[in-house]
């Protein structure tokens, strides 16, 4: 259909601007003399409106004739005989509508003074057809600028849900081989615990998964598995590991990509209270930073202790994560001081659907 019919305010739109043609129109078949403005104005209102019709036509003429892919002769070509053949039409028009006012005595006379106007109508129906051909060609512009912005937008789209697919992707086996060593190192000294933390790490698991399927969360269900995770540490830590929240509960609803905090909340243990013989405490912090939210996770460390290889790779994902999810919109920073290690994450406040 033609975008300008799809729509009742377009066709409205394009009606008005008829409304100065119809007039231009008017004072052109009055020109000769040969008719009274009123009698230009009679015949010059229908006929315009039937003509704004006839115009239309052109679109499906300049979509079969692209600028871009077409011969600048071919264009021409189409273009020229399709407005002569309006041009015809809307001097044929013209006649048979005298020839109607004809039969009225006062205009009896109508119809043979209407062939001194039919020259000056004929070019301005040249003339329109061809300003409409120059608007359709605008129309089809402005159609392709934006269908090549759809596509963009829905390439840049499916480039970052990809991107996230793969971050999610590298982070599972990661998080999967750290808690594997942790059973691991608990099944010779305590197999009980060992089998706690299986089934523990088996529930975790269990909900990460179902979580992963999609591409947000929201908050609330994200400190489950935080929490869950948390359950599975504590096993192997016992009393060295404990855990305070301090959460602004009307930020719940707030989404974020699944499976974001846990390689902080693991950073913090096992780069953390791993390295200290008492242990210590993790703090989860939950709170609003203007319009978005900011989470900060603290924990004690010795910072005499060596890296760890591999170490920065957990933080690495989450960062990747919050740039293909948000761009500039997110933040993290991270820094040590005193023995004490922090990670700020600041998202934008975008709650859940529905919610």
């Amino acid at each position: 259909m033609h975008p300008i019919l799809a729509r009742r305010e377009r066709l409205l739109a394009y009606l008005l601007a008829w409304v100065p043609l119809a007039a231009i129109q008017a004072y052109l078949l009055a020109l000769p003399g040969s008719l009274s403005i009123g009698e230009a104005a009679a015949l010059a209102a229908p006929l315009s409106l039937v003509y704004a019709f006839l115009c239309l036509s052109s679109f499906y003429a300049c979509r079969s004739a692209p600028l871009t892919r077409s011969r600048t002769g071919s264009v021409l070509g189409v273009h020229v005989v399709g407005a002569l053949i309006a041009a015809s039409l809307l001097t044929l028009a013209g006649s048979t509508l005298a020839s109607l006012l004809g039969s009225f005595p006062a205009l009896s006379t109508l119809p043979e003074r209407f062939g001194k106007a039919v020259p000056p109508l004929f070019v301005l129906g040249v003339l329109l057809y061809l300003l409409a051909v120059t608007f359709h060609y605008i129309l089809l512009s402005l159609e392709s600028s934006q269908a090549a912005e759809r596509r963009a937008m829905e390439a840049r789209v499916l480039a970052r849900e990809a991107e996230l697919e793969a971050l999610k992707a590298q982070l599972n086996p990661h998080f999967l081989f750290n808690a594997l060593n942790s059973v691991s190192a608990l099944t010779t000294t305590a197999p009980a615990r060992a089998r706690e933390m299986c089934v523990l790490l088996s529930d975790f698991l269990r909900r990460s998964l179902a979580s992963g399927e999609r591409s947000l969360i929201p908050l609330r269900e994200e400190l489950v598995l935080v929490r869950q995770f948390l359950a599975v540490e504590r096993v192997r830590y016992g009393r060295r590991l404990e855990v305070e929240e301090e959460v602004d509960e009307s930020l719940l609803s707030t989404v974020v990509p699944p499976l974001l905090l846990q390689p902080l909340v693991e950073n913090a243990v096992r780069h953390g209270i791993a390295t200290l013989i008492e242990g210590g405490t993790v703090t989860l912090r939950v709170e609003r930073a203007g319009d978005g939210v900011r989470v900060v996770i603290e924990n004690p460390y010795d910072p005499e202790t060596p890296a760890v290889a591999g170490s920065g790779l957990g933080l690495s994902i989450v960062r990747r994560r919050l740039a293909a999810a948000w761009g500039r919109a997110a933040e993290i920073d991270e820094r040590g001081d005193g023995g004490r290690f922090s990670v700020v994450l600041v998202v934008p406040a975008v709650p859940a659907e529905g919610e």
